[in-house]
């Protein structure tokens, strides 16, 4: 499994237990569902800036 499929299962996990934790406390389902919007937007965009891979180094010949 690539390091990119890794990373988005435990951020999915994480903000799986972010959801239940809020509905939990009372808060309405319709923030909830923006909430996990927002951070699966943010989880993708921080797992390919983290998992992209380099440029080798040296320049063209």
């Amino acid at each position: 499994m690539s390091s990119f499929g890794i990373y988005m299962i435990g951020f999915v996990i994480l903000i799986a237990g972010l959801a239940y934790g809020a509905s939990v406390a009372g808060l309405a389902s319709t923030w909830i569902v923006v909430g996990v919007i927002v951070l699966l937007g943010l989880g993708i965009l921080m797992g390919v800036s983290n998992t992209k891979r380099r440029d080798p180094p040296g320049g063209p010949q």
